[in-house]
């Protein structure tokens, strides 16, 4: 999901450590065979139903295909039916994630209390047990070192496993020194998984081809290096990072940093400006006309935001109104005289 919040490695590793411990307090020894068949385990464990679904019945608002159905008994873990055999085990422990902080009263509430940062949070620490379980520290120690990840390191981290793309994705934004993201993408640039470290995360789905970085590998050799700002929510565009972009078998997997990218061997300063850019509007009320930047959320009708001058978005106004041809200010049909178009105030 993406609703403008960032999470921090350190709340999303102290509440990894909770659902760890609940774990194996509810299900002793299940890590092992979580690790060597997820979908197996998960069936056989009772407290969960296991269920494969079309992709179009899992949640849009979740980082992988799938859904947790809490209101059924045993509640149920949905994954996506046409997902790779890794992918579809990296989602079933992602919808576990979400079971074992919802059965737990005490997280429930902490993340209940949190309001809409807690959705993401939630989501965030789903990710990373999932990819704790499949990919080990030891494993992930031999293929990324202290600087933080590259596309190679990526790369050779997911040849050494059988984990999917997007459990090797999140193990690597681990890995980043600085606030930053790993992001899987089609080769048409939409986002199919994103892992963030202290940045908003990158919605499911969104099309980020226009970031420039990311339309040189489009149009290209499928890789690329430089500095880009990722795409969100009514073409809002994040704060310019540092980018690398490679092939990651028939997808692109993209490496941003806020600083310090391991793939730079000299040293750089971050860019002068960097900060996010919000998406530029007219607006459309004929007595305004302004011209504004904004980060606000759209009208859910008209899908434009309200312009902060005169507070209209495209929405028909609820009454009929009308420009008085003296004074043109708009006023509600009831302040002119029958079919006049001068207002009363001015007639």
């Amino acid at each position: 999901m993406s609703s403008g919040f960032a999470t921090s490695r350190v709340e999303v590793a102290a509440t990894l450590a909770k659902v760890t411990a609940r774990l194996q307090a509810v299900w002793p020894g299940a890590t092992e065979r979580l690790r060597h068949d997820p979908c197996h385990a998960i069936s056989e464990w009772g407290q969960v139903q296991l269920r494969f679904v079309p992709a179009v019945d899992t949640d849009s608002r979740c980082s992988v295909a799938g859904a947790y159905i809490w209101e059924d008994q045993p509640p149920v873990l949905a994954v996506a039916r046409a997902s790779s055999v890794g992918r579809r085990g990296f989602t079933a422990l992602h919808e576990l994630g979400h079971h074992l902080q919802q059965t737990d009263l005490y997280l429930a509430q902490e993340l209940a209390s949190a309001g809409a940062r807690g959705q993401v949070l939630e989501d965030a620490v789903c990710d990373a047990f999932a990819a704790s379980i499949i990919l080990p520290d030891e494993l992930v120690d031999q293929h990324i070192n202290a600087a933080g990840p590259t596309v190679h390191d990526i790369v050779d981290l997911h040849g050494a496993s059988s984990a999917s793309r997007a459990a090797v994705c999140v193990r690597a934004a681990q890995r980043i020194r600085s606030p930053g993201h790993v992001v899987l993408l089609d080769y048409d640039g939409s986002v199919q998984f994103a892992a963030a470290q202290g940045l908003p995360p990158v919605r499911k789905g969104s099309d980020q081809s226009s970031a420039p970085v990311i339309r040189s590998a489009l149009d290209s050799s499928r890789t690329a290096t430089g500095r880009t700002r990722l795409i969100y929510r009514d073409g809002i565009r994040g704060e310019e990072l540092f980018i690398q972009i490679g092939d990651l078998n028939g997808y692109l997997v993209a490496v941003l940093t806020t600083d310090r990218p391991p793939w730079e061997t000299a040293f750089v300063l971050p860019s002068a400006g960097t900060a996010p850019l919000g998406s530029t509007w007219l607006c459309t009320n004929a007595g305004c006309g302004e011209e504004f930047e904004t980060f606000g959320v759209s009208c859910d009708r008209c899908d434009v935001p309200k312009c902060p001058e005169c507070g209209a978005c495209e929405c028909l106004p609820a009454v009929a109104e009308r420009r008085c041809t003296r004074c043109f200010l708009v006023y509600p049909a009831r302040y002119f005289d029958g079919d006049s178009m001068v207002c009363l105030d001015c007639s």
